[in-house]
């Protein structure tokens, strides 16, 4: 049996740096034509959410490798932990209108009650995780761009960007 000052003395420990790679874009007429036009089919997801506790609008529109646009919008609930997300909405949507079509880019804005967002809103951690699995499945990186109401705009060009640790299917 090891005691403890043999185990202290057996483990050894060493620090792993992550480093993330964000894009920042001052306002959207520095993006693409179709990035803008992306942000604005989020935008236009999210006035039809149904957040009628929060008052906080998401909406996410996907941009699939065919060239269709799907869009979704945060759904909340009084069972709190029943609420789906903008980009999880969307993202299901994307999976059963097209199953074999891969997701190319994602935006993700959001509106406020009482406020408005001048910061990026980026995916929750579960929202991220569905992501991760999308890119695995599909073999391919999805594109995120994240903006408040307005303001300075963030592109990632793979969720591993956010979510460097994800959980996959070689732990299973």
């Amino acid at each position: 049996m090891l005691g403890l000052k043999t185990l202290s003395a057996a483990a050894k420990s060493r620090q792993i740096q992550l480093h993330i790679n964000i894009a920042e874009y001052a306002c959207e007429s520095d993006l693409p034509i179709a990035d803008k036009q992306l942000l604005f089919r989020a935008r236009e997801a999210a006035e039809e959410a149904y957040a009628p506790y929060s008052n906080f609008r998401v909406g996410a529109a996907i941009l699939l490798a065919n060239g269709d646009i799907v869009t979704g919008s945060n759904q909340e609930n009084a069972a709190f932990s029943m609420c789906m997300c903008a980009e999880r909405t969307a993202l299901a949507a994307a999976s059963y209108l097209y199953p074999n079509v891969a997701p190319v880019a994602m935006a993700i804005t959001a509106r406020a009650y009482n406020s408005v967002l001048q910061v990026p809103v980026p995916p929750c951690g579960a929202c991220r995780q569905v992501i991760a699995e999308t890119e695995s499945r599909f073999r391919k990186s999805v594109r995120i761009l994240m903006q408040g109401e307005i303001g300075v705009i963030w592109k990632v060009d793979s969720v591993k960007e956010i979510l460097p640790l994800t959980f996959n299917a070689s732990f299973l």
